[in-house]
């Protein structure tokens, strides 16, 4: 029989773990929604102790969805640190959206298929039952969780060490594995751009895209115009290498002529509003 006492302890300590979820879930909302909020402002609005924020933040950093640094918290990617997958997914919908339908006319049924694990490539996933049957190799466990049992589509999901602000797999095993394939594409994205080469904030995420790139016989690189804007630490390759480059009609008209100029093959997708410059 369970005491009286105990029973009370456990209800309490539910109701505060329940709290805690809660408040954590509306940090979360907040920082994602702002880009970054001063901890002493969030200590503020959600009427809780600065210590109380720390705690919640060094828990949410924990689990990679959060950065905290200098009395500030930031969802926001820099050139060291990439910005957790729960964020970048929240950005730059419509954009992506059109890069992935203009990256499916690249795809022929039958094709074996290299996605890594970013947001752009996330959303041509729910077209891909349009092109069946496929092989779909990939590092990214959302993405194997989308494609499970869909008819059509034959999943090769490759393992490793788990990064959660990623969801997907990395390091020896993830890159070891891709090399003993081979497949007729890789599609994949960036978070930054600059001088004509694609670039990446951890060398992790750049072996696997490399061992992706390598093992495949045509490569697609999707990228939004904010890519552009951004600076990362890590070369990955020239825009060059290849086969296609596709972006959104936001991309700046001096941009596109230069990678065209660099004999960069760039695809604008259409459906948004008119590049500037």
């Amino acid at each position: 029989m369970t005491h009286p006492a105990s029973s009370a302890t456990d209800k309490l300590a539910d109701a505060r773990q329940s709290r805690q979820a809660e408040r954590q879930r509306a940090i979360t909302e907040a920082v994602m929604a702002e880009g970054t909020v001063r901890i002493e402002d969030m200590a503020s609005r959600f009427g809780i102790s600065v210590m109380t924020v720390h705690r919640d933040l060094d828990e949410l950093e924990a689990r990679g969805l959060l950065r905290k640094s200098r009395g500030v918290a930031s969802a926001l990617s820099t050139s060291l640190v990439e910005s957790s997958d729960v964020y970048r997914a929240s950005r730059q919908l419509v954009e992506k959206d059109a890069i992935a339908h203009a990256a499916l006319e690249f795809i022929e049924p039958g094709q074996a298929i290299f996605l890594d694990d970013s947001t752009t490539t996330l959303h041509l996933v729910p077209l891909l039952a349009a092109k069946t049957p496929l092989t779909i190799i990939t590092n990214t466990l959302t993405i194997m969780n989308q494609l499970q049992g869909v008819r059509g589509i034959t999943l090769l999901g490759v393992g490793g060490q788990y990064y959660n602000w990623c969801s997907a797999f990395m390091g020896r095993i993830t890159t070891t594995t891709i090399a003993g394939m081979r497949a007729d594409l890789a599609i994949m994205s960036t978070p930054a751009i600059t001088d004509g080469q694609v670039f990446h904030q951890t060398l992790e995420t750049v072996d696997v895209k490399h061992a992706m790139f390598d093992s495949a016989s045509r490569r697609l690189l999707l990228a939004d115009h904010t890519k552009f804007e951004r600076r990362a630490l890590h070369a990955l390759l020239p825009l060059s290498d290849f086969d296609a480059v596709i972006v959104d009609t936001g991309i700046d008209r001096d941009t596109l002529r230069a990678m065209r100029d660099s004999s960069v093959n760039v695809v604008v997708a259409r459906g948004q509003h008119v590049g500037r410059g």
